[in-house]
């Protein structure tokens, strides 16, 4: 008939033509006769305003209004209630094959707009009850059987015709098999949502802490700083004196040498003058004696020679202590058959289950050793087996550690440690987790052990129970850990813990980053407790092999220790230093000292 230009025709109505008409961002409404001459054109109202977003029906009413009906932008124009997309009043029905909420009045002018595929309106409320598909072929059919020669759903037209020849089935069957796929989807995607709700709580808390954490860090560092100051400040004044003292010993000699030279001198000159005398003289008596005062005269007197002091640069390996410490222990050798030197009887009492009496133990800076066991006691020993200290507390000793020169200790979801006064003193709780194995830190932090339900994880504390950092999964979003129950720090930073559920040794980086895992060289194995020395060696106890297992930094095994003697049922374990560690055994509550590297 005509065509539209530049603008983009969508609906149309009859007599005169009203066109919806679009370009761009702008939309109007053209009233066109039937040779396509315009004879008006809506587009915006008395304030110069478009009237249309985007106009795709339109129709003429009995009263000739021109009624349009546009999409919305977005389902936030909806705001709160859902509008009719001709004229934005409340809705009330649905077209299913246009696509379309209409009001109650819209339904007809709607059902007067021609198309192909016609009209299917039902209540609102029920748009989603029975949907059903509509053929491909003959759109204003709904499907009533699949051809599963084609996959496709068809209508009763299209089996008598094009499809006549191919396999078909019910399409209540093909619905159920869907049905039944998708939920089977449904349930494992619904089951995987309780693992995914528990790493996105992981990884929440692990972004609310992240600031604490780094800002613990920086004032780590400004500490740190303010104490290298200190040190410089204090190297600097020490340097300063030694220098004053330096110019006093030296102006003091000079001023004697000095003072030494200008007399000389002054000898010479005189010297001088009673031979200038003499030459005159015919006096040989007077001569006679002259001679020997020459004589005695000593030639130049040595002089002194003095280097003035000099500042020399050197490079500071920050790691030099404990590369020498490194040194100490790497040049000694594993001994062949390990020493007991001395033995602890620590008198814990004997469960009554299990005969369980000695569980665990910490070293002192003094290198005394608490010991934790079957009583709500914790006993100092110093390392010939004399008890010196006894402090009550309200739990068994199950986990120790030391921390800032005080015994800590964890009981019912808390993290207890005993003052210098003996006083019992909550340093934090650890919420609906409960609390196993404990031990502190290079960066003065804790690392606890922690247990709730079947979730297990590691979580690293400031002294006031602020959480630093959660170790939970590995890269591959799967628990690290079962039943994690003893735990120390390696030199190199490694976070090592012992899993009784999973019977291995888990290590982790001080990133918590999976490094490897230990589960036994050979033979029946119970990794128990652990602990580590300064060169980085691991020493795990093996409840059930009676033995301990040596592996170096890396996870490799080194070697068995064994002591002379053997030992029974070992648990708890800490290094003394010198090549030395004590080990308990849990039923006879011995704490065994065991002499492990040769001189």
């Amino acid at each position: 008939m005509f065509t539209t230009g530049d603008w983009k025709p969508y609906g149309t109505a009859s007599g005169d033509l009203l066109v919806c008409l679009r370009k761009g961002d702008q939309p109007k409404v053209v009233r066109y006769s039937s040779t396509g001459t315009v004879l008006q054109e809506i587009q915006y109202d008395s304030c110069c305003k478009p009237l249309y977003k985007k106009p795709i029906y339109i129709t003429e009413n009995v009263n000739g209004d021109i009624i349009g009906a546009q999409v919305m932008e977005s389902r936030n124009e909806a705001q709160h209630s859902v509008e009719c997309d001709l004229c934005q009043q409340p809705v009330s029905f649905f077209c299913r094959r246009c696509g379309v909420n209409l009001c109650d009045p819209c339904v007809t002018i709607h059902l007067r707009v021609k198309s192909k595929n016609g009209h299917d309106i039902v209540d609102y409320t029920s748009k989603d009850d029975y949907d059903t598909c509509h053929c491909d072929s003959h759109p204003q059919n709904d499907c009533s059987a699949y051809c599963k020669t084609c996959d496709a759903p068809i209508c009763i037209l299209c089996v008598s015709i094009k499809h006549k020849s191919h396999e078909m089935s019910e399409l209540s069957d093909k619905i159920e098999e869907l049905l039944n796929i998708i939920a089977k989807e449904n349930d494992r995607l619904q089951s995987s949502k309780h693992e995914l709700e528990r790493i996105l709580d992981h990884t929440t808390k692990l972004l609310s802490s992240i600031s604490s954490i780094y800002t613990l860090r920086k004032d780590e560092v400004t500490a740190r700083g303010e104490e290298w100051i200190k040190q410089i400040e204090k190297t600097v004044k020490k340097l300063h004196q030694e220098l004053d003292d330096m110019q006093k010993e030296h102006e003091t000699v000079l001023q004697k040498q000095k003072k030494e030279f200008e007399e000389m001198i002054e000898k010479v000159d005189e010297m001088n003058g009673k031979t200038i005398k003499l030459q005159k003289s015919k006096n040989v008596k007077k001569m006679q004696t002259f001679v020997p005062v020459f004589q005695n005269r000593k030639n130049l007197n040595e002089v002194s020679q003095y280097s003035f002091p000099k500042l020399y640069e050197y490079k500071i390996d920050e790691y030099l202590e404990n590369k020498l410490k490194e040194n100490d222990l790497s040049g000694r050798r594993i001994s062949e058959i390990p020493k007991v030197t001395s033995v602890i009887d620590t008198g814990f009492p004997a469960d009554e289950e299990d005969d369980d009496r000695l569980f665990d133990m910490a070293v002192t800076d003094d290198n005394k050793v608490w010991m934790g066991g079957k009583s709500t006691e914790l006993k100092l020993f110093d390392l010939q087996g004399n008890l010196h200290h006894i402090v009550s507390i309200t739990c068994v000793g199950m986990y120790l550690c030391m921390y800032n020169k005080q015994v800590v200790y964890t009981t019912e979801k808390t993290v207890r440690m005993i003052s210098d006064t003996d006083t019992v003193v909550t340093m934090f709780t650890t919420g609906d987790w409960e609390p196993y194995g404990v031990t502190s830190t290079a960066s003065c932090d804790l690392l606890a052990c922690l247990l709730k339900d079947d979730q297990s994880k590691v979580v690293r504390y400031s002294s006031t129970g602020t959480v630093l950092q959660e170790i939970q999964y590995d890269s591959q979003c799967q628990p690290l850990y079962k039943n994690a129950t003893y735990i120390t720090e390696n030199v190199n930073g490694d976070i090592i813990v012992t899993d009784w559920e999973k019977n291995a040794v888990i290590v982790v980086d001080r990133l918590g980053i999976f490094r490897y895992s230990y589960s036994g060289k050979d033979g029946e194995f119970f990794a128990c407790s652990i602990a580590t020395d300064s060169v980085g060696h691991v020493v795990v106890t093996d409840f059930c092999g009676n033995k301990i297992h040596m592996l170096d930094k890396a996870g490799r095994f080194l070697r068995y220790i064994i002591p002379e003697g053997g030992i029974e049922y070992p648990r708890g374990v800490c290094i003394l230093g010198h090549g030395e560690m004590m080990v308990g055994e849990v039923l006879t509550g011995i704490a065994k000292r065991i002499k492990y590297l040769e001189e």
